[in-house]
């Protein structure tokens, strides 16, 4: 029987990778996180910020082809390049239009896929429509909201402190749950994450999210602590969410771009759901 610890990876990665009591080979993911923070960094604090919306693009990309193919492993057929074209039109309009387009460009980009997929045959054709809404919605209608936390004068600031505190939820569960995790919040979905870790979570965000709204956004600590506490929520339920997904496909990985961590998708999986709720409450709070 195949489990997710043996299965493959999409495009044929080792499904089992050599461990560390998380499940990583940790020297290397350390690596490629710091490159991807520099990846990040780069552009947000150049003097074109707007820049940013080309990485956004750009992940969106990459993410929505993973999921494609993962899904294709299911025998669904979303239409790739509807999906790719819709994905750039959202993270533009979101970013030079606002909510109110971002919503028009997705119920657009489904009615794309709707169309493109008429043209072959009529066998699977739900399936292949409702895998394209998910996809539309899972990866570039979510990853879009990094492009509306942009807009604003210090935008560049508010998208560090989104991706900061994502961060210390996933280093705070990771250091805590490997030194002393002994009760898994969800055996049968993720065995690696665990109670202790998610404490570990908490607290991270929570602090870190109080000292980087006041020295980064000069903002009130409390509203730290609240934006800390909701992004735990929402990333775990995203790390949650996708390990669900990777568990009803049979992969370990979603892909291998990535050494260390997988495909690109397995480290947008916190910051997809969380980035809606990050605008709303930066919006909330700022504005």
């Amino acid at each position: 029987m195949v489990t997710l610890e043996t299965a493959p990876s999409v495009a044929g990665a080792p499904g089992k990778r050599e461990p560390g009591r998380a499940g990583r080979n940790l020297p290397v993911a350390i690596l490629i996180g710091l490159l991807l923070g520099g990846l990040v960094l780069g552009p947000l604090y150049s003097p074109y910020p707007w820049t940013f919306t080309i990485v956004i693009a750009a992940a969106m990309a990459v993410g929505t082809y993973e999921v494609v193919k993962a899904l294709q492993g299911l025998g669904a057929q979303p239409p790739l390049l509807p999906l790719l074209a819709g994905g750039v039109t959202m993270v533009v309009l979101a970013y030079r239009q606002g909510t109110e387009e971002l919503f028009v460009a997705l119920v657009l980009t489904v009615l794309a896929c709707i169309v493109w997929r008429l043209a072959d045959p009529a066998e699977g054709y739900l399936r292949d429509t409702a895998a394209a809404t998910f996809t539309a919605v899972y990866v570039p209608f979510l990853v879009s909201f990094a492009a509306l936390m942009l807009v604003p004068h210090d935008g560049n600031r508010w998208v560090t402190v989104f991706i900061a505190t994502v961060v210390c939820s996933d280093v705070g569960g990771y250091a805590v749950g490997s030194l002393i995790g002994r009760h898994p919040m969800a055996p049968t979905v993720s065995p690696k994450k665990s109670w202790e870790g998610f404490a570990g979570s908490v607290v991270f965000c929570a602090v870190g999210g109080g000292i980087m709204f006041d020295q980064i956004l000069h903002a009130q600590q409390w509203q730290g602590v609240v934006f800390g506490l909701a992004v735990v929520a929402t990333a775990t339920l995203g790390d949650l969410g996708e390990s669900m997904v990777k568990r009803d496909i049979g992969v370990k990985d979603m892909g291998t771009l990535l050494p260390g961590h997988g495909g690109l998708l397995d480290r947008l999986d916190s910051l997809l759901p969380t980035a809606p709720v990050a605008f709303l409450l930066l919006q909330l709070f700022l504005t």
